[in-house]
């Protein structure tokens, strides 16, 4: 039992038998547990907490879980601290009005607008799934976006080094080979072939892509995200970049308003466009998107690690974007696209996860965890796009591509070979991103600032000096062998700040340390 500062008692009643069942991990367990009931306003604000001693005595747990626990939910925003009174719920509750709208929504599908196109998919789709035409007149906003951002993309060189030293390259979206366990993927691939062409011909496959795949996926995301759906909701596509393309013809209507950040992933940006969406940019600082009422009722984001800064969104944030997206009937593409390599503390709570009204969109990929060339992305969607997500993705590709690597990746998965190798790039890649924090922090911290992060494949670094110098610095690190991934081509607008990116997961710590080095000589010499 506790009391709230006006008094009302409230008594301590979280799930923890059942999440400790689920995950066998106690810190976990108590962690989900309170965030749970935190979230359902079960402990509503100002409810202070049990102290550690009388948590872990309540529950037969050491008093560094329950720390563990309570430290978790202070960095994610859920509670507040005061020195010598206690922890105390410091999540916002809903207002009257939204939770009651909430209780009724949540009786019903949630109504979404999709695309003339998608509309013409199958005309009685609409009305019998709840789903309405967007309306052709909305508020909108421009910037200026026509700028090339293919090398932000690849990660590749402008141009080649015009030094003789070895190119040390920083460039983003490679991974070590050395460190993929070739010899286990091998044998699953072969096996799926064998089995494949001895059962020939197949029957036709789910425009879903391959149920055991999806099945293997969906206990990955309730166990690491906490993410709940069913398969039905769950569709493989060709990349995550194949899955943000067919959302942004199913929900974009020429001259309708889309919110992206700013700034983004190029190619959300280059799809949007070419739905014909009319682009609103938000800022972003070091807590996330910054929210404002926008008038559009599709916004695309990166709350758990902002591509490119890897700033994460706060909880107070994340909440109040999903209150915008019930207010304004609106649809959240969550793209989630390196949350599973994470080096450090725990991850943030995906949007989905949070959503209880049927308005966020989860878009994976495993080019990251796995290589590049692996196209296997996933989307996760509510009920309400089920149906328009199945016909736009038979009417793109009729039949899952890829098949023989989707089942191999079930086998893959469910070896357990798959949690073997993210251990070991975590371990691997975890001493990698300190080194270079280190070594950029100590011997280029001065002309850079080295945006913290402790999750993903890459370092944001943000020019202190003027713009004319950055370029200088580019040129002389291209001429030192050096080369990384400017983000110049990922804004919207005018840049705010000249920044880079430094991927390091695929370079030793002896390169990464040579590399620093050079451009320290380099930097000095402006």
């Amino acid at each position: 039992m506790n009391q709230l500062d006006g008094g009302m008692t409230v008594e301590l009643r979280i799930a923890y038998d059942r999440y400790y069942t689920e995950l066998g991990k106690k810190s976990e367990a108590l962690y989900q547990a309170l965030r749970e009931a935190i979230v359902a306003e079960t402990l509503p604000e100002g409810f202070r907490l049990p102290s550690s001693r009388k948590l872990a005595k309540l529950y037969e747990l050491s008093r560094g879980a329950v720390n563990i626990a309570y430290d978790t939910l202070l960095a994610e925003g859920y509670v507040r601290t005061e020195t010598g009174s206690g922890t105390f719920i410091a999540y916002r509750p809903s207002s009257a009005e939204d939770h009651a709208k909430a209780e009724e929504q949540g009786r019903q599908h949630a109504i979404i607008h999709l695309s003339d196109w998608a509309e013409r998919l199958d005309g009685s789709t609409g009305n019998s799934m709840g789903i309405t035409k967007r309306q052709e007149t909305e508020e909108r906003e421009s910037g200026n976006w026509d700028k090339s951002a293919e090398q932000a993309e690849s990660g590749g060189p402008a141009s080649a080094s015009r030094s003789d030293r070895p190119l040390i390259d920083f460039g983003i979206g490679q991974v070590d080979p050395e460190l993929f366990p070739v010899e286990e993927w091998r044998a699953s691939l072969y096996a799926e072939v064998r089995a494949m062409t001895s059962h020939w011909p197949l029957p036709p496959a789910e425009v879903e892509g391959y149920l055991p795949l999806r099945e293997a996926l969906l206990q990955e995301l309730r166990r690491e995200r906490g993410i709940h759906a069913s398969a039905s909701q769950l569709f493989l596509t060709s990349g995550s970049a194949q899955a943000i393309t067919l959302l942004s013809m199913l929900l974009v209507t020429p001259g309708t308003s889309v919110v992206l950040e700013d700034p983004c992933y190029s190619g959300t940006a280059r799809a949007v466009r070419a739905a014909g969406g009319t682009i609103i940019p938000a800022r972003v600082d070091d807590q996330g998107i910054l929210l404002s009422n926008w008038p559009a009722k599709l916004l695309f984001v990166t709350p758990t690690r902002h591509f490119p800064s890897g700033a994460v969104l706060s909880a107070d944030r994340r909440k109040a974007l999903l209150d915008w997206a019930v207010r304004r009937q609106a649809v959240i593409i969550e793209d989630d696209y390196d949350s599973e390599l994470r080096w450090g503390g725990r991850p943030s709570e995906p949007l989905k996860a949070l959503d209880r009204e049927g308005r966020v969109v989860y878009v994976g990929t495993f080019s990251k965890t796995m290589f590049s060339d692996l196209r296997i992305g996933y989307v996760v969607v509510p009920e309400s796009l089920v149906e328009p997500f199945r016909l736009a993705k038979s009417l793109i590709e009729p039949r899952p591509a890829g098949l023989a690597e989707q089942r191999a990746l079930a086998n893959f998965m469910n070896s357990g070979s798959y949690a073997r190798h993210l251990r070991r790039m975590k371990r691997v890649c975890g001493r990698r991103l300190i080194c270079l924090r280190e070594q950029m922090s100590l011997r280029l911290g001065r002309w850079l600032r080295i945006v913290p992060v402790d999750a993903g494949l890459h370092l944001y670094a943000q020019w202190r000096g003027e713009a004319g110098d950055y370029e200088r610095f580019r040129e002389g690190c291209a001429a030192a062998g050096v080369h990384f991934t400017d983000d110049g081509g990922l804004w919207l607008n005018e840049p705010e700040v000249r920044a880079g990116l430094f991927g390091f997961a695929h370079l030793s710590e002896e390169l990464l340390d040579l590399g620093v080095r050079r451009m320290e000589q380099v930097v000095r010499l402006l």
